[in-house]
């Protein structure tokens, strides 16, 4: 099955292959959201649990996905061959560093609102939280693509889809986080989806933009890669992290973590 999914991608322009994955993660966004159409609330236990996951899969796809593949396409040797992987990993967690002190955003535990002060309602805010997270995630997927098309050997359409499947399976419960909490606010449950399904839109737009960046100018790749990791490890442990360990399941979200990275490590090194 993955690997039709794979021949059929290598058939078509990058460019668009990036268009079609991000939409995919975002559809998969979307899925989970609609949850909300048939279920009044969820187990906090599998949440906590399924958000560790997400976290496992960030931080696998971070490092085999994205940080490896940077340090292997860079010149040099020793400290010269890491150098754009560290560059861009610094400017990428620096980036969505000030992003998440400037745009105003509500946590998932609707505690704690960052940014500058707004009159902005909390769905909006807690919205503006998820999407954070998806810019880097659709980032990612696109400089991949983007590297297929500019002819890097290092990018394979492989490694894209692979990392577009794990980012796809790490977004369906984040759908679920952002439409059941705003349910419980009262929200309709068609506005309840819409949110939840918006907070992913940023992913087909950062796809496209990152693999057509590449493509115009091959050598940023590995310093993509590495800011599209930084941005994603910065996600992980300022917000995905905390909000699955605020619970007695914590063990639970640490077990959640354990196996989305088996499955992410998994699926890159077999298919990537």
């Amino acid at each position: 099955m993955i690997e039709s999914i794979i021949t059929y991608f290598e058939s078509i322009n990058p460019i668009t292959a990036a268009l079609y994955a991000t939409l995919f993660t975002w559809f998969v966004t979307a899925l989970g959201a609609s949850f909300v159409f048939f279920f009044k609330s969820y187990n906090k236990n599998i949440m906590d649990t399924m958000l560790g996951f997400t976290g496992g899969v960030m931080v696998a796809a971070s490092i085999w996905s994205l940080l490896i593949p940077a340090i292997d396409m860079s010149d040099g040797e020793g400290f010269i061959k890491v150098y754009p992987a560290v560059l861009g990993f610094l400017i990428g967690a620096g980036f969505l560093y000030a992003i998440d002190k400037i745009l105003p955003h509500l946590h998932v535990n609707f505690q704690k609102v960052e940014g500058v002060k707004t009159p902005w309602q909390k769905t909006t805010l807690m919205t503006l939280a998820i999407t954070l997270h998806n810019i880097p995630e659709g980032l990612a997927v696109g400089v991949l693509f983007g590297g297929v098309a500019a002819g890097i050997p290092e990018a394979s359409i492989a490694g894209a889809v692979t990392l577009a499947i794990g980012i796809g399976l790490q977004n369906f419960p984040e759908g679920i986080a952002v439409a059941m909490p705003l349910r419980r606010m009262g929200l309709s449950r068609r506005k309840s989806f819409f949110y939840g399904q918006a907070s992913a839109i940023v992913e087909p737009i950062a796809g496209v933009l990152g693999a057509v960046a590449v493509t115009m100018f091959a050598p940023i790749l590995p310093y993509a890669l590495a800011f599209a990791a930084g941005a994603m490890i910065f996600v992980v442990v300022e917000e995905v992290i905390p909000e699955a360990q605020q619970n007695k399941s914590s063990d639970l979200a640490t077990l959640g973590f354990i196996g989305g990275f088996i499955v992410m490590m998994t699926l890159d090194v077999a298919l990537g």
